[in-house]
């Protein structure tokens, strides 16, 4: 259990204990089932941890050039890379981090493919699918809306697959159970089933939540077992990115003023919503606090929490305490690992929080801290 009083204010703190506990389910469930399961980049990317993450999982997914370079400098594997769009410029960039590359669009694979005949090295290709379906309900996150940028269609393939296409991938998922993934899977054969028979490997994305308290692991593996069986030819691959850190570390803040103005007591905090918990705004979602009750009590004292920044709506709120807050007093923000260091900015110049690891031997290691010089070299 983390110390609080040996944490800087603001710090992002990871529990070793925690993130090996996921990573060893995570484990479990790829060698029981028979598949791959690797790290996505854009969920957590905090490399300095990635010596313990590679004693379980090997292998990433990355979306960009920097992150495909991580994968080969620190993961110390060749990414499977999927991108929006490559381009003239990066593209050979990709190639050199990469052992998969997902491409967007037909017509992105029509320009780019040529090029990787070309490569000293094998890279496998494939094309992202999109089978219109989801259960994601909000938009920010549904990469598979009819009118998604993302994937291509049934409706746009004809009835054979590119020349050098060797597998397909979908990612419709967002924080999911099984049992959505066992929905999309109907549909991805409803749509490109007779497609399956023809390709190596088939990616299915990120947003499986299999360390989440309430996730049927066991229907998972019975479905990837089934579905394996049906298709012995696959590679199956999946790459969350929230389950490897979910639950597994907090953001410490403290309280540096209360504001109190119509009726509204809020504590202003030495943190941002905007700047390092951007979710908490997008999504929006309103994270669990350390000691606090979720949602407003009548009778105790209750304050929503401010952020540092300008932002007029950097806030999120209510809950209430056992006792008044005061200035100085500790704020806790539970489960502040996945998609938070990955998402922060300097808006505003707010100093970014600290980022450290609590290790197995009981100890604070302070992996980065942030100064002056981090906001100016942004800026110019």
């Amino acid at each position: 259990m983390i110390e609080i009083h040996k944490v800087p204010s603001p710090c992002f703190v990871m529990e070793e204990e925690l993130l090996r506990k996921n990573l060893s389910l995570i484990k479990s469930v790829k060698e029981r089932a028979g598949v791959n399961i690797i790290l996505a980049f854009k969920a957590f990317a905090m490399w300095k941890s990635f010596p313990i993450i590679r004693e379980y999982v090997p292998y990433s997914t990355a979306s960009s050039v920097f992150e495909a370079q991580l994968a080969y400098e620190e993961m110390g594997s060749l990414a499977h890379t999927f991108s929006p769009a490559y381009t003239p410029d990066n593209f050979p960039v990709f190639m050199r981090y990469s052992s998969h590359i997902t491409f967007n669009s037909l017509s992105q694979y029509e320009r780019f493919y040529p090029e990787t005949l070309k490569h000293r090295k094998k890279v496998s290709c494939g094309i992202r699918i999109n089978p219109e379906y989801s259960v994601v309900e909000t938009d920010l996150y549904n990469p598979a809306t009819p009118d998604s940028r993302l994937g291509v269609p049934a409706g746009h393939f004809g009835n054979e697959l590119p020349e050098g296409v060797e597998g397909l991938h979908f990612h419709t998922l967002c924080e999911s159970s099984s049992y959505d993934l066992e929905k999309t899977l109907e549909q991805v054969e409803k749509k490109f089933g007779h497609f399956l028979p023809k390709i190596k490997w088939l990616n299915m994305g990120g947003g499986h939540l299999m360390t989440r308290e309430d996730y049927n692991v066991e229907h998972l593996i019975n479905l990837l077992l089934s579905f394996k069986a049906k298709y012995p030819n696959l590679e199956i691959t999946m790459e969350p990115g929230s389950a490897f850190v979910w639950q597994t570390g907090i953001l410490v803040s403290t309280v540096v003023d209360i504001v109190d103005n119509g009726g509204i007591k809020t504590a202003i905090l030495d943190v941002s919503f905007a700047c390092h918990m951007p979710d908490c705004l997008e999504m929006p979602y309103k994270p669990y606090i350390r000691g606090a009750y979720h949602e407003p009590v009548k009778g105790l004292p209750t304050y929503r929490m401010g952020g540092s920044s300008c932002l007029s709506g950097d806030f999120v709120g209510e809950w209430s305490f056992d006792e008044p807050l005061l200035v100085g007093d500790r704020i806790i923000f539970e489960d502040m690992i996945h998609y938070t260091t990955v998402k922060t900015t300097m808006f505003n110049g707010i100093s970014h929080p600290a980022i450290a690891l609590w290790n197995k031997y009981n100890q604070l290691e302070i992996y980065r801290e942030f100064g002056y010089e981090d906001y100016k070299n942004r800026m110019s």
